[in-house]
């Protein structure tokens, strides 16, 4: 969580849950086939509940991404809704560390809920994003993790975000998280599908896996194809793009929201939504997007 006090959307200028539905349905009428409800925290939203039944409801893979505090209230709705899938958002597993980075006091909640996902038969993945100096020293205890617990942990490096105090510095990479990981455990390489973003990796005998987002060293723009609608109904065409199109507005006036969709796929830059390309002489500064938890989607 940032320092600073945060500044809230009006509930008007939000997507409502009638109006994701309806872009979701032109979304998936135009192939869309996996919709994943991102934050922030999804689940903070007094709707989250009719919002994941609406989508249920579309012929799509529903899956969520949460910060895990919440998610023991919806086990019922889950299941309903099909969802078998959750990631969920860790970077320490130490109560102290977990309070620094989150500045919530709530490490023993997040993380009886995500034992609570595996024994219901979840397939749970464990989101961390892995900054040098302060959890790098712990990739061996997630690691350790997967031994018994059915769990598929997600290293994540960090990106640059307004506001996130990134530098190229703290960066830590995929090649160095293995090398960490390689001087305790042997793993073996596992297949990952065409349009993956994660390298997946188990070590054998392990309940569970373990796998690296390179964002950042090795970038995985050529296959990538994700598309993100932030809460407030602007699309993005990738997680880096300065450029957004406004959604919601056209959806509300009856304008052609596919022919924006159509267009904003075309505007996709070749890499990193056209703002960098080598992370290492990266200045954050002059990187145009928004803070990554006002991103949403």
């Amino acid at each position: 969580m940032p320092e600073e006090e945060m500044q809230f959307h009006p509930d008007e200028q939000l997507m409502q849950p009638d109006e994701i539905e309806a872009l979701a349905k032109i979304f998936v009428q135009l192939g869309t086939r996996k919709i994943r409800l991102t934050g922030g925290e999804p689940l903070v939203r007094k709707d989250a509940g009719n919002i994941i039944e609406r989508l249920a409801a579309l012929p799509v893979q529903l899956t969520l991404t949460t910060n895990g505090f919440l998610a023991d209230r919806y086990i019922d709705l889950f299941h309903a809704s099909n969802i078998r899938s959750l990631n969920i958002s860790i970077d320490s597993l130490s109560p102290e560390k977990f309070l620094a980075i989150t500045r919530r006091d709530k490490f023993d909640t997040v993380w009886k809920n995500i034992l609570t996902m595996v024994e219901q038969d979840f397939h749970v993945k464990l989101n961390c994003v892995v900054m040098e100096g302060v959890n790098d020293d712990e990739l061996l205890d997630f690691v350790a993790l997967t031994k018994d617990l059915p769990v598929h942990v997600r290293f994540i490096e960090f990106m640059p975000f307004t506001g996130n105090h990134w530098n190229n510095k703290a960066v830590f990479t995929w090649q160095q998280m293995l090398e960490r990981i390689s001087g305790k455990f042997l793993f073996k390489k596992l297949s990952d599908e065409p349009n993956d973003t994660a390298k997946k990796y188990q070590v054998p005998g392990h309940a569970g896996t373990f796998a690296v987002i390179s964002t950042m060293s090795a970038p995985f723009c050529s296959t990538c194809n994700r598309m993100r609608l932030t809460a407030d109904g602007k699309m993005k065409n990738c997680l880096f793009s300065a450029g957004e199109t406004d959604l919601l507005t056209a959806l509300r006036k009856g304008d052609d929201v596919e022919a924006m969709i159509r267009k904003n796929l075309d505007e996709k830059q070749e890499m990193m939504g056209g703002q960098f390309t080598d992370y290492s002489v990266t200045n954050p500064d002059e990187i145009q997007n928004r803070t990554m938890i006002s991103i949403g989607g």
